[in-house]
């Protein structure tokens, strides 16, 4: 029997920045689940936060962890992480703060350095999720 694909969006009320663009927060397909790229913006406004790599990417994995909530998930269950970061000169510092996010093994993991993100974001996340229990 093969899996149902279902789309899923997600309002500020659950603590999840609105789209910026035309695409859902993420896709169950079986098990798996595909959460969409999350940017640094605080969810009651959508607009970016202000500070340096670190305030953006604990703002990146507030929601994240957001998005995960509505399906009993954490980060612990990630199985791909992508992380695109604007200035590589912020690596180490991005590394220190992420490292802290998981509290077993870690998740596979690229990083890309790209010229720039939409909301002028210094970061941005994107994962690949194994969900336990039954299939919505």
């Amino acid at each position: 029997m093969s899996a149902t694909r279902r789309n899923f969006s997600f309002s500020p009320a659950h603590g999840v920045p609105p789209e910026v663009g035309p695409f859902s927060h993420a896709v169950r397909w079986g098990d798996l689940l595909f959460v969409t790229g999350q940017m640094p913006t605080d969810p009651a406004t959508g607009m970016l936060v202000v500070g340096d790599i670190i305030a953006q990417a604990e703002q990146v994995r507030r929601n994240l962890e957001s998005v995960l909530a509505q399906f009993g998930a954490t980060l612990d269950d990630a199985l791909m992480v992508r992380v695109y970061l604007t200035s590589f000169a912020d690596y180490d510092l991005f590394n220190a703060a992420y490292r802290a996010w998981f509290h077993g093994a870690l998740p596979s993991r690229t990083c890309v350095g790209v010229t720039g993100l939409a909301v002028g974001a210094s970061v941005e996340i994107d994962l690949i999720v194994g969900l336990k229990g039954e299939t919505n």
